[in-house]
This record gives structure tokens, sequence and C-alpha cells, in this order.
């Protein structure tokens, strides 16, 4: 398992991050983005991916500095993600057996414990947006298909033609995957890419987003955990915020996001209680991912037990990224802090 540090620890052993516990209560902002449980990112893709989430990071803080709320920050970010053809989600989502785009995505706000969700949308070229509609102009959760299709033309939200959000690189992805092993079996805990953001802002409130194009030759009509509320993420003030990534089967069915902030419940630090989510899930199912995980005093954390994950966060205007077990590159952002 990998943790992402920032406290001059020596090297980790594990796949994660977390900061120094904090000696004050106050309220800090946090922003921490993921941009999904990788098995492996290509050596000339990693800069590129380094960038796109160092940048999503940034954004949110910078509403966040600016007076906007955790729910704010998280879309934000989340679309920073969406628009970028590195991640897979919005504009570079795999495809499914079809050849054809078809996106999930949740936010939920920690305050109230709003949420919204989508899944299986095709012409939107930010479900998370979409997402947030549904929490706020609804009386729902959860809307699918062609009924969200339908509520975003008429919250008046413009059609994105599938080819407009077709990649290059997702058709590539798509034949290697025919090739190599044929349909994707449903036992098969294989990872995908799925991006997500947490965030506390100056109020005290925490929010997630998670959006994912999905697993690459997915079944259509297929949905993971990404859009489940409790699985893909989950928000409550009076614990934290998560955003799950990995094999969604497997997130799903241990309820990867709640069961974090259980353990988060029963007293544990966020470092102890991600680890003991992931393992869970790892020992159970020999289901890969990872997680971000805020807490309400603004403690936070990135763990991953896949080969890798990329993650940044941005508080007290120091921004830390990395993709790799142990790797975490710092850069103050002046204008920021």
């Amino acid at each position: 398992m990998a943790t992402a540090r920032r406290d001059g620890a020596p090297p980790c052993a594990r796949g994660s991050v977390a900061p120094p516990v904090r000696a004050s209560v106050d309220v800090s902002l946090v922003v921490v983005v993921h941009g999904g449980g990788a098995s492996n990112i290509s050596a000339n893709r990693k800069e590129l991916v380094r960038e796109g989430i160092a940048r999503a990071a940034t954004e949110g803080y910078k509403i966040l500095k600016a007076g906007g709320s955790a729910v704010d920050a998280v879309e934000g970010a989340v679309t920073v993600l969406e628009n970028d053809p590195e991640f897979n989600a919005g504009y570079g989502s795999v495809l499914n057996v079809n050849g054809d785009i078809e996106m999930d995505a949740s936010i939920m706000d920690g305050k109230d414990l709003s949420a919204g969700a989508v899944s299986a949308v095709r012409c939107i070229a930010n479900p998370v947006k979409l997402a947030r509609l549904v929490m706020e102009k609804t009386p729902h959760c959860f809307l699918t298909g062609h009924g969200a299709e339908k509520f975003a033309a008429d919250m008046g939200i413009p059609q994105t033609p599938v080819e407009k959000l077709i990649t290059e690189r997702t058709k590539k992805h798509l034949e290697k995957e025919k090739l190599e092993k044929g349909a994707q079996k449903a036992d098969c805990p294989k990872n995908s890419g799925t991006v997500g953001a947490v965030a506390l802002d100056c109020r005290g409130n925490l929010a997630y987003a998670t959006s994912t194009g999905g697993i690459v030759n997915k079944m259509v009509g297929r949905v993971g955990d990404s859009p489940c509320i409790g699985a893909g993420g989950y928000a409550d003030n009076n614990l934290g915020a998560v955003s799950t990534t990995g094999h969604g089967e497997s997130i799903l069915k241990v309820n990867l996001a709640r069961l974090a902030l259980f353990h988060v419940e029963q007293g544990k630090t966020v470092d102890e209680a991600a680890e003991l989510a992931l393992d869970y899930m790892k020992s159970k199912l020999k289901g890969l991912g990872g997680l971000i995980l805020v807490n309400k005093t603004g403690d936070w954390v990135a763990k991953w037990t896949s080969a890798s994950m990329p993650w940044a966060a941005v508080k007290n205007g120091k921004l830390q990224a990395g993709i790799d077990l142990c790797e975490t590159k710092t850069r103050d952002l002046p204008c920021l802090q």
C-alpha cells in the first residue's frame, strides 16, 4: 500500500501520503484531488498527468481562497480533470464494448448530506456539473441514462457529440483491450481510472466529487462505484470527506468511502482509516484501488494499493503532488498563501 506524506518523514514503505498531526483545530482550507488508481502510467504521460492533477488542485484551492464553498471547490477541481484528455472522465473517458462513452459522476455536501449523481450519460462534457444540478434542482439523488440527459437539456446544458469526447488514445486503448483480453469479466479485479476531489472550506464544510468513464471494454449499461454515494465517495461535516478510485465492483461491495469514514468515527487517524478500509477490500476481494480523505480539522491523506495513483493537495498555499510510491513534489503557491 502506498501513502503520500508531507511531513519530511523517512521514505514510506506503503503507498500513502499524509500530513503531520495538527496541533490546532482551527479550520484550514484544504483541497485534495486524485486522478485514478492505475496499473501503470507510461513515462511519456507522467509529466502531463502530474501537471493536470496539480492544475486541478490549484483551481479548487483558488475557489476556496476566494470564499467559495467546499462544493464549489470539488466541482471546479473535477471539472478541470474532466476537460483534460489524460484522465478517464469527461473528455478522455474510456470506451465501452461498442466503442461508445458512458460516464458516471457524483457529488455530496457534508453540511446537510445533500447529494447528486448521474450514470451512463453520453453527450455531457462535464458530468460532475450535472450531478450537482441533480443535487440542487431535483428532489432526487440519482438520475441515469436518458432521464439524466433529458434533465440536462431541461437545465440548458448543451449536448456535446460523443465523437468530441473520444480521443485517439482511448480508441487504441479499447483495441488493445479487445485483442489482449476480450470482453471484460465481472469477476476480474481490474483497476480503472477515476477522478475525484475532497475539500474543507472556511466555514468548516466538507464535500467530495467523483467522476469517471468507467472500465474500458465494459458491457453497455455497466455502472461502477463512482456515482454511488458511500462507495465512490461520501461527505459528512462531523467526520470527513472521501473520494475513491479503483475496481468499481470491489468498491461497491465494501462501500469503501463510508467504510473509511466509519474508522474515522471510531477514532482512527485519517491514515489509519484509509489503510484499514483499503486493506479490508484487498483481503476480502483482492480489489485494488485508492482514496483521498480529509477530516473536519483538515488532516488529509492520499492512499492506494494499486501500482500508482496521481494525487495533489493544497493547504496553506503549499502544493504537493505525486504519482508513484513515495514520490512527492512540493512547491509554494505565493499568490494563494
